[in-house]
């Protein structure tokens, strides 16, 4: 494992891979080499894509991508796709519009599956990031699985948000949905050239009108097909690190910390909860419940989990 990890740091793509792999099934040793690896990490920025499908995420990461590339960045790619329902991996349908950047070695792209997480992101998301920090990925680009509103958890995994939007999709509305529009640090209205475009910045304008926070999201309007408007992009989201340097990346650094912790005490402790169980107990409660023979709540007193039940 110790080789593994050197390997990773010294950014052997070969052994990234592993090392993700290697996470991803969860294989014994998984926790020693992340262990192992955390004091390498904290170098790499962090930026989250998310927004409905249709809106060109995919597309709009490979132009952002060619850009740091420009600027000598070492930049990885990790693509949230849905589930396969038959085999459980990831499908790679938008990982297709990013092939032109297969041939660049300073790129690495990794597909994951939700494997039923919620919230826009796999469950080992944030582990996998941290293994292309230690690698030395200077730019991590982060695109959710495209659900829409539900993909909150982007927020705390990155310091810089882009919430994409995009005209035809039926509805402006969507823009301001509750969910989605509170994450966005940056605002991107994607095919600008497509007639409906002023209507969503219009939209977003008269929302950001009434904020009051001390980062104003900043709307940027690209057509990702050609490029038009990334070099803004690329300002804003400079602009936005820059005003997280002044304090506010602490804050966040702390609370992605604290979420983090959070999330594996709960993973833990669910998992050493569930081994304890008789077989074919959770079943069995599970089989109760269904027939309206035993409320969740009384299942919870069953396991020893509740000592009464309010009225």
């Amino acid at each position: 494992m110790d080789q593994l990890a050197e390997e990773v740091l010294s950014g052997k793509r070969r052994s990234i891979a592993r090392a993700i792999s290697l996470v991803e099934d969860r294989q014994p040793g998984y926790q020693a080499l992340l262990s192992t690896l955390y004091p390498h990490t904290g170098h790499a920025y962090r930026i989250g894509v998310t927004g409905p499908p249709g809106t060109g995420k995919s597309t709009l990461i490979a132009q952002l991508a060619r850009s740091y590339r420009e600027n000598e960045h070492r930049v990885a790619i990790v693509g949230v796709d849905p589930s396969s329902p038959y085999s459980g991996g990831a499908l790679l349908g938008d990982r297709i519009r990013m092939r032109a950047l297969a041939g660049d070695s300073g790129v690495l792209i990794r597909s994951m599956a939700t494997r039923g997480e919620l919230g826009g992101l796999a469950w080992a998301t944030s582990e996998v990031v941290q293994i292309l920090d230690a690698a030395g990925y200077s730019v991590i680009l982060i695109e959710t699985v495209g659900a829409g509103q539900g993909d909150v958890e982007i927020a705390r995994a990155v310091h810089t948000t882009l919430l994409v939007q995009a005209p035809g999709l039926g509805d402006e509305i969507q823009a301001i949905k509750a969910g989605t529009i509170e994450i966005a640090d940056i605002f991107v209205v994607n095919k600008s050239d497509r007639a409906g475009a002023d209507q969503v910045v219009r939209v977003l304008q008269s929302m950001l009108a009434l904020a009051e926070t001390p980062w104003i999201p900043p709307i940027c309007e690209t057509v990702a097909l050609d490029g038009t408007g990334v070099a803004e992009l690329m300002a804003a989201v400079a602009s936005h690190r820059a005003y997280l340097a002044l304090g506010p990346g602490r804050e966040r650094e702390r609370a992605w910390s604290q979420h983090e912790l959070e999330r594996l005490i709960q993973r833990e402790l669910l998992a050493q909860f569930l081994d304890s169980l008789p077989a074919d107990k959770l079943s069995e409660l599970v089989a109760r419940i269904a027939a309206r023979d035993l409320s969740p709540y009384q299942a919870l007193e069953e396991l020893g989990l509740q000592d009464t039940i309010g009225s």
